[in-house]
């Protein structure tokens, strides 16, 4: 169950390039123990990053009766009620246009992903749409998991690259390559799969994920020569 995090642990993770390093860390250890599993941990893990900054946008730009019913959608949802939080994030897309909407479906999205529904998650995740440094790339990787979790590789790939791509930084890019590069595996592309974790090494050689790309293209070339 997602344990819910109070504001200012929240603010210290946006501010704090420490605290960002130790959120990759707590992703790169889900793929240490479960490199075949997308979703689950991985995803909850950045629900908190993805809602802080989005819910802040959002509170800049809406009126009271949207920000009541979305906050009560997303405390549905940071409970772990996922069917109240469908059901309220549902109405709320429903009932609101604009920037209401768009995170409600970002939200619903990522609900609809932890309920299995994958189909229904990839459609609200790509009706979100933001500027924002870390949401869109989030948005992004979240198709992705939901692909990779209906085994749909190729597709999985294109939204992994799109978001180790968009707006690149050594915080979160790294973990997008590695989920990059691991759906390279599993769609048996070798060479791309080899080729993105070079990336990681070389690019972001003080990055936690370097280390397990180390590992896994160590793993990879030892396969192949066999």
């Amino acid at each position: 169950m997602a344990k819910k995090k109070d504001v200012n642990e929240s603010i210290e993770i946006i501010e704090s390039p420490e605290a960002l390093q130790h959120e990759v860390e707590k992703v790169t250890g889900f793929f240490e123990q479960n490199k075949s599993t997308i979703v689950g941990a991985a995803a909850v893990a950045v629900v908190i990053i993805v809602g802080y900054f989005g819910f802040q946008w959002y509170q800049n730009t809406q009126d009271a009766e949207g920000e009541k019913k979305l906050y009560k959608a997303v405390y549905a949802f940071e409970s772990d009620s996922l069917a109240s939080a469908s059901k309220d994030l549902a109405k709320v897309s429903d009932e609101f246009g604009g920037n209401t909407q768009n995170l409600a479906d970002l939200y619903l999205g990522i609900t609809l992903l932890k309920q299995g529904k994958y189909d229904n998650a990839i459609e609200k995740l790509k009706n979100f749409s933001s500027g924002d440094l870390l949401v869109q790339a989030r948005a992004y990787s979240l198709i992705g998991d939901a692909y990779s979790e209906k085994k749909a590789y190729s597709e999985a790939i294109e939204f992994y690259t799109k978001a180790a791509d968009y707006k690149s930084n050594k915080f979160f890019s790294p973990g997008y390559l590695l989920k990059l590069a691991n759906a390279y595996e599993a769609n048996k592309q070798s060479k791309e799969a080899l080729d993105t974790y070079t990336a990681i090494t070389e690019k972001y050689p003080e990055a936690a994920e370097a280390i397990p790309a180390k590992k896994y293209k160590a793993l990879l070339e030892s396969s192949i020569s066999e």
